[in-house]
């Protein structure tokens, strides 16, 4: 079956917040879900379910599970259990379940910048403290990477877990085994528990290859707990079905304890939603990221072309560009400058860092005809100023 990624889907009037959240006359290019339809045997999955007139509290769905333990050895060959499967209500969720599962008082918790916003909340809305690294952009390879040194100077005697993520928000960036082997052994060396936000590990484009840091190693296995989701994927982020994968008895019976009372489970139509796309849905997500990776490409060349003093890194993977406007520095503030002269809204650098104030996130994950004029007006506007 051929998908029309390119077919215009109004989602105003949905409570949609990337497209409610600013004015109407505001074109969203911000917050990380697509534009695109769903895959209809995920809303026939739906829609069966709904047939049935009750609604009563549900268990985890066996299937599910199996789907997820099938997906990770038949993507990325890592044979998990069912038993290592943890079902939640989302990543974010998720993540600062972890941190309160495996934190004491007292304790830090590093993770790397610029980052994904939730990163900085986590560990101060658990009662510790944030402990950031620094990537650092190599502009030959034009990729993020890991200043090791410097990764593992910020580790104090405190620090009890460090938050990767991989593929990396907001940089695109997938690690290499070599890289993931590097991070693994520091942290072990320390005793982090490693959390692992894998949210974006199946939009990896042709050149690229995601590995489950979990996956490398049974001891790595051990001090790991990976989340993913097919919310990206699928682009069903709003049903909120994620799964934890924690290998080790002991830390997926901490993880729970801390989801006591907090977290009932994963709804039923959620679930049931994630089962059909995780089992009926991959000839959608092909199309998908050919179409995706198609954008990308039309967004990078054309910043390279028309507005060729911003740096915008290669992307391996996810729906986001990570655009660096510092040769603007003292003229404009990017994101307020879009927004006030073009009417465009992204993401503000500043809330994945304190140094990305000249930085913006721009979403590609929309139809070609809508990113062409998002990135014509970006043009247009830095014209009009005389900027460029």
């Amino acid at each position: 079956m051929i998908f029309d990624f390119d077919k215009e889907v109004n989602r105003k009037g949905t409570s949609s917040v990337k497209w409610e959240a600013y004015p109407p006359f505001v074109t969203p290019a911000w917050v990380a879900d697509t534009d695109f339809e769903v895959a209809p045997a995920i809303i026939e999955r739906i829609q069966k379910r709904l047939t049935h007139p009750v609604f009563g509290y549900t268990t985890d769905l066996p299937a599910l599970k199996e789907a997820i333990q099938k997906r990770m050895f038949n993507r990325f060959g890592w044979k998990i259990s069912d038993e290592s499967i943890v079902l939640v209500p989302g990543i974010v969720a998720g993540v600062n379940f972890a941190v309160r599962a495996f934190r004491k008082d007292g304790d830090s918790v590093l993770f790397q910048q610029p980052a994904y916003p939730p990163f900085f909340t986590a560990p101060a809305n658990n009662h510790a403290e944030p402990i950031i690294s620094t990537m650092i952009y190599n502009s030959d390879s034009r990729l993020y990477e890991t200043d090791f040194d410097e990764f593992e100077s910020k580790i104090k005697d405190n620090t009890s877990m460090f938050i990767l993520c991989n593929p990396q928000n907001p940089t695109g960036r997938v690690y290499s085994r070599d890289e993931l082997l590097k991070l693994a052994e520091i942290c072990e060396r320390h005793q982090l528990t490693i959390c692992s936000d894998e949210i974006h590990n199946e939009i990896v484009y042709q050149e690229s290859k995601h590995i489950p840091i979990a996956s490398l190693s049974p001891e790595i296995s051990r001090s790991t707990i990976t989340f993913i989701a097919p919310s990206k994927t699928f682009n069903i982020p709003g049903m909120y079905c994620s799964a934890a994968i924690i290998e080790d008895e002991t830390m997926r019976n901490n993880f729970q304890k801390a989801l006591a009372g907090l977290s009932s489970g994963v709804t039923l139509l959620s679930q049931e939603a994630a089962l059909a796309a995780y089992t009926e849905c991959d000839d959608w997500l092909v199309q998908n990221n050919r179409y995706l990776q198609e954008n990308r490409d039309f967004v990078l060349s054309f910043i390279r072309e028309e507005i060729p003093a911003v740096v915008a890194n290669d992307i391996q993977a996810t729906f986001l560009s990570w655009m660096d406007f510092s040769a603007f520095a003292g003229m404009i503030d990017p994101y307020e400058f879009f927004l006030n002269e073009a009417k465009i809204a992204f993401n503000n650098g500043l809330t994945f860092g304190e140094p990305y104030s000249q930085f913006i996130r721009l979403n590609f994950g929309t139809q070609r005809h809508n990113l062409e004029n998002i990135l014509t007006r970006m043009a247009e506007t830095l014209k009009k100023f005389g900027y460029i």
